[in-house]
């Protein structure tokens, strides 16, 4: 098997812990440094939220809240239907970690592991540039 392929980055963002939590789990922020599919539902993301993309092939892509303790940490699960291996809930996933620094909170991201799948080195240069583009945002909707 290969090396673990997880994309990490993190940012110091001048704002509590408080309003990037709310930037991270409700759908009005998070369509602004993600995607959703039209017509998700306006509203708090908590444990067990989904979001589910149609793609052109049939399949589906799946995301699910799988730990949401406000403030501290984030836990996403990714699943992609046309995946041929058998992979556990969260052993690939989104974690975004918050931790206080004085006036300011830092953001980490980590997401992977996409060494356990086939064309894994796929989905963690297209995650490298997602986790990069959307910790800016983030911290933007934080700040402002």
């Amino acid at each position: 098997m290969a090396d673990s392929l997880f994309v990490d980055e993190e940012i110091l963002i001048d704002a509590p812990p408080e309003t990037i939590w709310r930037v991270l789990t409700e759908s009005k922020y998070v369509a602004q440094w993600d995607e959703l599919p039209e017509g998700y539902p306006e509203g708090a993301m908590s444990t067990g939220s989904k979001v589910v993309w149609e793609l052109p092939d049939g399949g589906q892509s799946i995301t699910t809240i799988i730990n949401a303790e406000p403030q501290k940490e984030l836990k996403i699960s990714l699943f992609v239907s046309k995946w041929e291996e058998k992979i556990k809930e969260g052993d690939i996933a989104y974690l975004f970690q918050l931790e206080e620094r004085g006036r300011s909170t830092l953001l980490k991201i980590r997401i992977g592991d996409f060494s356990l799948i086939k064309n894994g080195r796929n989905y963690y240069e297209a995650s490298v540039d997602f986790a990069g583009k959307a910790r800016k945002v983030i911290k933007e909707l934080a700040e402002s």
